[in-house]
């Protein structure tokens, strides 16, 4: 079963605020093969770790453009929350997978530009959840990540 997103407790506010996020590739070209799609799963959950303001609720990616469900907190604007996502990912993918970098023409990973949508927690998050896990090839659909265990919980 999947766990939904829950509300945060902060210091001065409780809030839900979820965004549904797409980046392409730069040149939209096909450079999210199956080994990057791992590299991406590996970056979330680093993110996540490093940035307690970042929750990914699920990320999936089609060849030339990733689909994001992240979770967030109101001090963190969409724009500071994604570039902080596509900086590192660039970095990573790049630092690990010299050969996308080579095929980029050693330019950015990212396009520079982004769709983002925020999510209402009655209804519409389960449905941007599925169409999310729908991206990439059709009934072979591979999770890249779903709620890591909590940073709260003992190691």
């Amino acid at each position: 079963m999947e766990e939904e997103s829950g509300y945060i407790h902060s210091a001065h506010n409780v809030s839900n605020l979820i965004y549904h996020f797409v980046t392409p590739t730069k040149y939209r070209r096909l450079a999210i093969t199956e080994p990057v799609e791992e590299c991406i799963q590996q970056i979330c959950a680093g993110i996540e770790l490093r940035y307690d303001w970042i929750r990914f609720l699920e990320v999936g990616a089609d060849g030339d453009h990733v689909h994001w469900l992240v979770q967030s907190t109101p001090e963190y604007s969409p724009t500071k929350i994604i570039t902080t996502i596509k900086s590192i990912t660039a970095k990573r993918i790049f630092a690990e997978h010299p050969e996308v970098k080579k095929m980029l023409w050693g330019g950015s990973f990212w396009s520079g530009g982004y769709f983002v949508s925020s999510v209402g927690k009655s209804g519409s998050e389960s449905l941007i959840r599925q169409y999310v896990k729908n991206q990439g090839k059709e009934n072979e659909y591979r999770q890249l990540y779903l709620n890591f265990p909590s940073r709260e919980a003992p190691l």
